[in-house]
């Protein structure tokens, strides 16, 4: 500490010649006389301002910068996971989607398949109905053919019977009638 002691002391001394050659002198940082008090002042503050940078602030703010890269580290990692994360989502997703298209697809081919067999059985109902109704009406045409062929043969026997008997005044037989009504129906 006498050191100390004693460079304060110097400086001290130093500083009131200074003191009373800078004013007579002009500037005190030019005077040669009082560097060694500059010197001095300027290695303490240096010391100080150096002992308070490495103990107090410069850890402190090496702290927090390893702090941020901590952080920012975590943050893209926490980045990565939600990246991985919306990227089994989206695939599960597409997966849901081609499952609910391919059972859509199957509902209608069932249903297109349910309709089919119905459309099929309701056509052969009808079908069938139209087809009862044809061989009623195919009957019923037959009937009325034959009814109207006899009718005709009839209308034929009894117009020619009228026809002979004007014209020879004698009445032919039913089968005379008959075999002429045959010979021109074949003719």
């Amino acid at each position: 500490m006498s050191v100390f002691a004693s460079l304060i002391t110097t400086a001290a001394a130093g500083a009131a010649e200074a003191h009373e050659e800078a004013s007579s002198a002009g500037l005190p940082q030019l005077d040669f006389a009082s560097w060694p008090s500059q010197i001095f002042w300027l290695a303490f503050t240096f010391g100080v301002l150096y002992w308070l940078m490495a103990g107090k602030f410069l850890p402190s703010l090496g702290g927090a910068i390893e702090q941020r890269r901590d952080r920012m580290a975590d943050d893209l990692d926490q980045a990565a996971e939600f990246r991985r994360q919306a990227e089994d989502a989206e695939t599960a997703y597409n997966k849901a989607l081609a499952d609910a298209r391919a059972k859509a697809q199957s509902i209608a081919a069932d249903t297109r398949t349910e309709m089919d067999e119905e459309i099929a059985g309701l056509q052969a109902e009808t079908d069938e109905a139209l087809d009862k109704q044809l061989a009623a009406a195919d009957a019923r045409i037959e009937a009325m053919k034959t009814d109207a062929a006899a009718k005709v043969r009839e209308a034929a026997a009894d117009t020619t019977r009228a026809v002979v008997e004007t014209l020879i005044d004698e009445a032919p037989t039913d089968d005379a009638v008959a075999k002429a009504i045959d010979a021109v129906a074949r003719a």
